[in-house]
Parts: structure tokens; C-alpha cells; sequence
């Protein structure tokens, strides 16, 4: 089983491995923010039934445009970091992540 989008710290430690016998020597940091933004994107692409916004990092938040090029949300993390957030809880950290998609895409 291949993961794509880790969902809690086992398969962050899965997808490390996987991406090391591929040569590809990432942090668990790494891994994490990625899934983290891969995450809230997969949300707004659903909710929005389409990819009309895009999520990006910013000084550790995540910032939504519009296919204007316009920022039109900033979502930033409960705790200290979303990577912080994710390790202690990743099923609040995407429920969290799936509301702020709600509210990032003006529920069009």
C-alpha cells in the first residue's frame, strides 16, 4: 500500500519510508506540512465540487486564492504550528482543516 496523503503520525512514518527507497529523504516536518495542505486542498476541491481555489503556505498558514489570484482566506493552526497540531491530534487537525475549508470556500 502506497500512502499518498498521510492521516495520523503511523502513516507520516509509512510514507517517510516509502519516500526513502524511492531516494527521496524528506522530514517528518515535511511530510506532515504536505499532508496538511494536500488535505485542505482535497476539501476545498470537494466542497467546491472542483478546483476553483488554491491553499498555499504563508508564514505557517495556509492561504486560499481564487482563480482571480486573489487571497480570499487565512486559516491558521490552534496551537504553535499545523505540524504541531497534526502530531498531537490528526483527527481534530483534519476535522478542523475540513471546517475551515467550509468557511474558506463561502460554502459556493
Amino acid at each position: 500500500m502506497f500512502i499518498q496523503i498521510p492521516t495520523d503520525m503511523d502513516e507520516v512514518e509509512l510514507r517517510q519510508l516509502q519516500l526513502k527507497k524511492l531516494g527521496d529523504d524528506r522530514s517528518e516536518e515535511s511530510i506532515i506540512q504536505q499532508a496538511v495542505l494536500d488535505t485542505f486542498q482535497t476539501f476545498l476541491d470537494q466542497i467546491e465540487d472542483g478546483h476553483y481555489d488554491t491553499a498555499s503556505w504563508q508564514d505557517g498558514n495556509l492561504i486560499v486564492t481564487d482563480i482571480t489570484g486573489q487571497q480570499t482566506a487565512t486559516v491558521q493552526p490552534h496551537g504553535e504550528s499545523f505540524v504541531a497540531d497534526f502530531q498531537q491530534n490528526a483527527d481534530q487537525t483534519q476535522q478542523y482543516l475540513e471546517e475551515q475549508a467550509i468557511d474558506a470556500s463561502g460554502s459556493r
